[in-house]
């Protein structure tokens, strides 16, 4: 391939000069309001050393890389590519993927699905041509059918293949058990699972306030004697119920989310790179987990530099147990409806 004297392919704009021996590179495709935040996010946070940001449309890419490079001197070390040659995402580590249709105020997340199937089917073979040792996050919604259909035509392992899932809500979800409980959201363990959507279900039965399990969370005693931040099941119901709902009220009142799932993205970036062994709640392949099979969906798992290593089998009640297997059959279903 031609390269310039600079050894940059045609097209390709820097946002900061080399500096030595690249030691990872993430690649972000799309460079829409989440693909530019969380390309941000993952330099803010140190996730990388050099990032590319890969879209169709030259100028909008073009555009994103200087106005995120002209602010590097403010972050870790590092690099900020872009191009819409898909071969900016050449020998990356990680792929991000968030290119898709625009989710519309009142449409649910599997109303997208036919449409942004199609583009990842298209998609996936070429950047697994230009980046075969990658470790790829599917954060497109509906990332759960999306993360199934890159799955299906990448060839590649279960474990390398997976979506964003419920992370964004685990933390809408622990973000609104701290607000009304009064603890740190830090020493807040809580997970929702399921359908990245309106099928989910939070795991009550195994969350737990600092080392108190959240169903027998009592609140905070005062000097008086009087507690507060109690959680009543109503205050559960409602907590829940604003979790499924809150994308729908920011997409109403800015037209998408972008901040908080761009960070969710950097989390899981840092955890693959990291090789952590983290504890995330992400959407991957599921066969013979607790008689659900052949379909992705989020439930705790370890992640590494390998990608996904092992969905948790871990405690449910009945309710939460029939919740989650209720998700994967509208999953199953929507996926077979496309085809997969």
């Amino acid at each position: 391939m031609e390269t310039t004297d600079r050894g940059r392919q045609p097209g390709l704009v820097d946002g900061a000069p080399g500096s030595g021996r690249r030691t990872t590179k993430v690649a972000v495709v799309g460079a829409g309001s989440v693909g530019a935040t969380l390309a941000y996010a993952a330099l803010m946070r140190g996730a990388t050393r050099t990032l590319a940001l890969y879209d169709i449309n030259a100028a909008k890419v073009e555009a994103e890389v200087l106005d995120i490079g002209h602010g590097i001197q403010f972050m870790p070390m590092a690099e900020i590519v872009g191009s819409d040659d898909i071969a900016v995402c050449a020998d990356a580590d990680v792929v991000v993927v968030t290119a898709g249709a625009k989710q519309k105020p009142g449409q649910t997340r599997l109303d997208l699905a036919e449409a942004t199937v199609g583009l990842v089917t298209k998609l996936m073979p070429q950047l697994v041509e230009v980046a075969p040792d990658a470790v790829y996050i599917m954060v497109t919604n509906p990332v759960d059918v999306v993360t199934y259909a890159a799955l299906k035509v990448s060839g590649l392992p279960a474990g390398r293949v997976f979506g964003s899932g419920t992370v964004l809500d685990s933390s809408r979800l622990r973000y609104l058990l701290a607000r009304h409980t009064g603890v740190a959201v830090q020493n807040i363990h809580a997970y929702i699972a399921g359908e990245h959507g309106d099928t989910e279900i939070p795991l009550w039965s195994s969350a737990t306030i600092g080392a108190v399990p959240l169903t027998e969370w009592r609140g905070i005693p005062g000097p008086d004697g009087t507690y507060t931040g109690r959680l009543t099941e109503a205050d559960r119901e409602r907590i829940a119920h604003e979790v499924v709902t809150s994308a729908y009220k920011i997409i109403e009142g800015k037209g998408a989310t972008n901040y908080a799932v761009g960070l969710a993205g950097s989390r899981i970036i840092e955890a693959v790179l990291g090789d952590e062994g983290r504890v995330l709640p992400v959407s991957s392949l599921l066969d013979g987990y607790l008689g659900i099979d052949d379909v992705c969906l989020s439930v705790p798992s370890v992640v590494g530099r390998e990608g996904v290593r092992t969905p948790l089998e871990i405690r449910m009640s009945v309710e939460e147990l029939t919740g989650l297997r209720r998700s994967a059959e509208a999953l199953r279903a929507v996926a077979r409806s496309l085809g997969l």
